[in-house]
């Protein structure tokens, strides 16, 4: 598909626009702003409880088993790609030391995986938009916790579809299981619940 210079430059616009408002509101309202190819979504966030903890057991484990010139960051920058209008902030990304050491987003080239523990408030950010986005990120490996029903799922293998890059491999847990992403494996025994 051929897109129009003024349409091209008007998705340039729009993409800075989005951009500058989300920074804008960074840290002065609850939640946090992500650009997806929809537009701005706001993932609400709880600073405490079951997500919080999920992400820090996530984090510890994974650093546990991990080499140690690799990091299970969770946190700032976002990882962006602008030519495909997206600026997504994953829960936990497993990426190198040696690339975070930059100014602004992350390159979404350099990370290994993303994690996200679904919000009790918007799944289907996590469920679908974000597995879309993603793997048109090119991050090999996405893994969703979701403590609303103690399940989740790793996904692998980008590939090319008719709807862009996609993931071929999806391998669903439960709770209590060990699971693997990327190279490790991790429990997932005792991970906080939604109540």
């Amino acid at each position: 598909m051929t897109i129009p210079p003024d349409d091209a430059r008007r998705g340039t616009r729009l993409y800075q626009a989005m951009k500058e408002f989300v920074e804008s509101t960074d840290g002065t309202l609850p939640g946090k702003f992500e650009i997806t190819k929809e537009g701005i979504v706001l993932d609400m966030v709880s600073p405490v409880g079951p997500h919080a903890l999920t992400t820090l057991h996530l984090r510890k484990r994974l650093e546990k088993v991990m080499p140690e010139e690799l990091v299970a960051h969770a946190g700032q920058p976002d990882v962006e790609n602008e030519p495909e209008g997206i600026m997504r902030r994953p829960d936990v990304m497993v990426i190198a030391w040696a690339d975070m050491e930059r100014q602004g987003s992350f390159d979404p080239h350099t990370l290994i995986a993303a994690v996200e523990i679904v919000s009790r408030s918007n799944p289907d950010n996590d469920w679908v938009s974000k597995l879309r986005d993603y793997a048109v990120l090119g991050i090999p490996t996405y893994a969703i916790f979701d403590p609303r029903e103690g399940k989740g799922a790793v996904l692998s293998d980008i590939h090319s579809t008719p709807d862009g890059p996609r993931y071929a491999t999806r391998k669903d847990f439960l709770y209590g299981e060990d699971v693997t992403i990327g190279e490790w494996t991790i429990s997932t025994e005792g991970l906080p619940r939604y109540k």
